[in-house]
């Protein structure tokens, strides 16, 4: 009888730890989203799709971070910029 008490006590111990660390990964700040981001197309090469800002909510799952260079560089050879968060205008890469 005291072993059980023992490993129920132990099994408590341990969930109580786990809740602990739950808890404290929910109360841990988020990362800042890069400022730019580049959509990778599907395939072997995964060629750039298209371009946005860091919080755009457009973003797809299959994207990269990038410099605002590398976003003005990528916009200038061709890589379409969002049509909702508009990269080309805020990074001052209008035609």
């Amino acid at each position: 009888m005291t072993y059980l008490r023992y490993e129920l006590g132990r099994a408590e111990l341990a969930l109580a730890a786990e809740e602990q660390e739950a808890a404290a990964a929910l109360r841990r700040p988020l990362p800042d989203p890069p400022a730019w981001l580049i959509k990778q197309g599907i395939g072997a090469g995964r060629p750039p799709v298209s371009v946005h800002a860091g919080d755009c909510w457009d973003r797809g799952k299959r994207w990269r971070p990038l410099s605002a260079d590398e976003a003005r560089r990528a916009l200038s050879e061709g890589v379409r910029p969002c049509t909702h968060c508009r990269p080309d205008t805020a990074l001052g890469v209008i035609d």
